[in-house]
């Protein structure tokens, strides 16, 4: 049986437009819990902001909180669309060392799969524990 991402997708999506401030992107990193919040202009995915952008890219270039999250968000995405297999999606994210991976169709993000999501299918636990690897490899200094 074949899956795709919208059957494992998280479709409750928080996102912020580009014209919010950073401020506001934290705040609603905080009352959601998460580290990483899709930017969009005009209903349109055009950026990530997360909780290390706001971090390095303005807080410790001693920006004030007012900055709009466009001049601190990161715009190099990887997308996958809802058909694309799982399988597909894990060896994405290991590549380009992500673990949250937005779900586009038409330029509208309709859906967000984490890391976790793969693993919690028995089927893609090998891919998800080897892109998690990967991600935490690299991200060592040595």
């Amino acid at each position: 049986m074949t899956q795709n991402l919208s059957e494992i997708m998280s479709k409750d999506i928080v996102t912020i437009d580009s014209a919010q401030s950073i401020q506001e992107a934290a705040s609603l990193m905080q009352s959601h819990d998460i580290g990483s919040i899709p930017v969009v202009k005009n209903g349109e995915l055009v950026g990530i902001i997360t909780d290390r952008d706001i971090t390095l890219r303005s807080t410790a270039s001693g920006k004030d909180s007012h900055v709009p999250v466009e001049e601190c968000m990161s715009t190099n995405l990887t997308v996958a669309s809802p058909s694309t297999d799982p399988h597909e999606a894990a060896n994405m994210m290991a590549q380009h060392q992500i673990r949250r991976l937005p779900v586009v169709e038409n330029g509208q993000i309709v859906g967000m799969v984490a890391i976790g999501d793969l693993a919690v299918e028995n089927v893609y636990e090998n891919e998800a524990g080897e892109a998690l690897h990967d991600i935490s490899q690299k991200g060592q200094n040595h």
